[in-house]
This record gives C-alpha cells, structure tokens and sequence, in this order.
C-alpha cells in the first residue's frame, strides 16, 4: 500500500510471510529462552485467540516488550511476526501493521482521543479483516499509553487521560471482536506507562542488556558475518579467549553498541581501513578500550 494511501498513524502495512522479512529473527542475539518465550505468546494468540476468548479473564492479544535502547526490542518484533507468519502459513497469511504513536498527539482538545478511536476501531479491524492473522506493532508505546497518575498540567493532562482512555477502550474493543489480533509494543521507559495498560498485558517481556555469555555470542556472529566478505578475519571469531576477553571490556553495553565494536576496529588503523583482512585481536582490544572509555568522558563533561 502506497504511504500516502495509508490511515493516519500506520507507517506501513505488509503481508507475511514474505521473503523480504526474513534475516531479523535469525540474527538477533538474546538471552537464552527469550524469543521461545516471545514466539510462543504470538502463536498462541494468533492460533486459538478466538478459542481462548470463550474463557474467563480472556486475553488482550498484547505483548510489552520493555528495556534498555539498543537491546533488539523493534527488531524481536518485527522478526516473531514474521516467525509467527512461517509456523501460521498453513492456515493463511499474516496481515503486518507498523504504528507511528507520535501522529497522534495533537495541540486540538480531543483530537489526539477521536484518532486513536478511529485507529483502533476502524482501521486495524479493517486491516485485520483481509488475511486470517495480524500482527501490529507499536514502537515507544508510552507516547500513547501515557501514565495517567503522572500526567503533567503543562502537558494538558485532560487530553492525555482521554487519548489514553481511547488506547484502553480499543484494546478491550479489538480484543473482543476481534480475538487472535497480537499487538507487540516496545518501550524503553515503562514507568511511563499506564498501569492499566501494562495489566491488560499477557506478557510483559524485560529484554536487559546482554550478559558477558551473550555479548560473546554477539560479537563471534559479527566477525563470522565480516569473514564472509574476508575470510582471513575467520580465526577471531572462533577465538574464545579473545571474545571472552572483549566480552569482559563491553560489559554494560547494549547490543547495538556491542555489534559497532567490530566497525570501530576495522577504522582504529589506516592499513585496516584500506584492508579489513588485516585486522587483529589487538585492534579490537583497543577498540573496546576506547569505546569503553566513551560514555566515561561525556559523563565528566
């Protein structure tokens, strides 16, 4: 669908499985367990959600991803639906909806409430009704399930309890009438959000920043993924003591820093720079070394 065709708030809207997708759910780097986790809740969902909803306390089809920027939370939610999507294709394709929570604030008293409603209660049950299952997505949801007991005057907090109250009403709505949508929402601030909110949640799911053990993982995959291109880098992604010992530098680093690491090497030497083949266990250390140092100094300043 053309951009400039689509409803206020949704950036993009995709059918899945599609080949164009794949990559994000492979590649990710995540503690042990928690795309299981994650990939399970959307099955779930989207398999038996119209069963489940027959049962007391039905589910809300919504799952919090909260943590860290940088820890793969957009990118674990762009990857299960499409995960979803492969496991559900027998049973038909997947409808994917991208929201933008920032087209919905507005300066217009009640303007921002009258756009979530028309969001959740015609366009994603029109969206929804095309293919047998959706996926919606909503990155930095806080922006639009605003914590109410903390809403400031000077933010008019009558317009933000209503956008709000307009959020919740549509995820009981969609949940109703629609059972089997999953919404997947990621914040990096959830004491922002609404407690209502968060108890409509079926899962809440913390993705923290990377352990040592994972940092490891992290960095072998992004050195093997630079020997496809030269191959004479090979021996420092199988190299354990190395990567244990940059593991150890990195601790405290979110994964997208973590994954850089390995570009700021490759630009620590001219030689390297003109030549990746030649790089070295020494130039990843300093590397590290540097980079570590980073946040150190802009604290100071």
């Amino acid at each position: 669908m053309p951009a400039n065709a689509l409803p206020q708030g949704v950036l993009s809207v995709h059918a899945l499985p599609s080949d164009h997708h794949d990559g994000p759910w492979d590649h990710i780097i995540v503690p042990s367990g928690t795309k299981e986790r994650l990939l399970a809740t959307a099955l779930l969902t989207m398999r038996h959600g119209r069963r489940l909803a027959a049962l007391p306390g039905l589910p809300h089809g919504l799952v919090v991803m909260a943590g860290p920027p940088g820890t793969g939370k957009t990118t674990l939610g762009r990857g299960v639906a499409q995960a979803a999507a492969r496991a559900l294709a027998p049973q038909g394709a997947t409808t994917y909806i991208e929201i933008d929570p920032h087209a919905f604030p507005s300066e217009m008293l009640g303007e921002s409430q009258r756009a979530i409603t028309r969001l959740m209660t015609d366009t994603i049950p029109e969206l929804a009704a095309r293919r047998p299952h959706t996926v919606v997505l909503v990155d930095e949801v806080e922006s639009l399930a605003v914590r109410r007991s903390a809403a400031s005057f000077e933010t008019n907090p009558v317009d933000v309890h209503r956008a709000t109250d307009a959020l919740l009403a549509g995820i009981d709505s969609v949940a109703e009438h629609h059972p089997g949508v999953l919404f997947v929402t990621t914040t990096n601030f959830p004491a922002a959000i609404d407690e209502a909110f968060l108890s409509r949640a079926d899962l809440v799911l913390h993705v923290p920043l990377p352990d040592e053990v994972t940092i490891a993982a992290i960095l072998r995959a992004s050195l093997r993924e630079l020997a496809g291109l030269w191959p004479e880098v090979r021996p420092l992604a199988e190299d354990a003591a190395l990567l244990g010992e940059l593991a150890s530098r990195c601790t405290g680093w979110n994964g997208r820093r973590v994954r850089k690491l390995v570009l700021a090497a490759l630009a620590q030497r001219l030689d390297v720079a003109l030549d990746p083949a030649l790089l070295t266990a020494t130039d990843l250390l300093a590397a590290a070394d540097v980079a570590g140092a980073g946040p150190a100094l802009s604290e100071a300043a």
